[in-house]
């Protein structure tokens, strides 16, 4: 399944990646997702940097038919491997589950702002129900970056 959403900020492209290098802006998109577990760890700011955010959710809201594949908790990887100041390799994982995101982010001036694309495949290898459950997931993934549109828009306006 194809996954694309977009980010708009008010704010300079080298403003919005440094807000994305910083891990208590990480840690504060977690807390607006009300994840109940987080782990940001930032390798890098310059020309490379390397994202990591592991988390842990609860599961609550989930359709039964999925519950039997995430259990009671669901626990995602986000990596993002930056290569110079606006373009990113992305993989969001589910560890020990076959389902994943492989894309990419780019940062791009848009005006006075800056435009943050996701883009990507995401795939989940489970016969019968991977269909929906890519579909599940992508609407976690878009919710999980409204959450982070919300947090960087406060963040960048101080």
């Amino acid at each position: 399944m194809r996954f694309e959403h977009e980010l708009r900020y008010d704010a300079g492209v080298d403003e919005v990646r440094a807000m994305l290098a910083d891990p208590t802006f990480r840690e504060r998109v977690c807390e607006a997702q009300r994840v109940s577990e987080c782990t940001v760890t930032i390798d890098g700011v310059d020309e490379t940097m390397t994202v990591t955010v592991d988390q842990k959710r609860p599961s609550d809201g989930v359709p039964g038919f999925a519950q039997k594949f995430v259990g009671d908790t669901i626990h995602i990887r986000q990596q993002e491997d930056w290569s110079g100041q606006r373009d990113a390799r992305l993989e969001v994982s589910i560890p020990g589950k076959p389902g994943h995101l492989k894309g990419t982010i780019t940062l791009r001036p848009d005006g006075d702002g800056t435009v943050q694309k996701v883009a990507g495949d995401l795939k989940v290898s489970i016969p019968l129900v991977g269909g929906k459950l890519e579909g599940l997931i992508g609407d976690l993934f878009g919710h999980a970056l409204r959450a982070e549109q919300r947090v960087g828009t406060s963040w960048l306006a101080g």
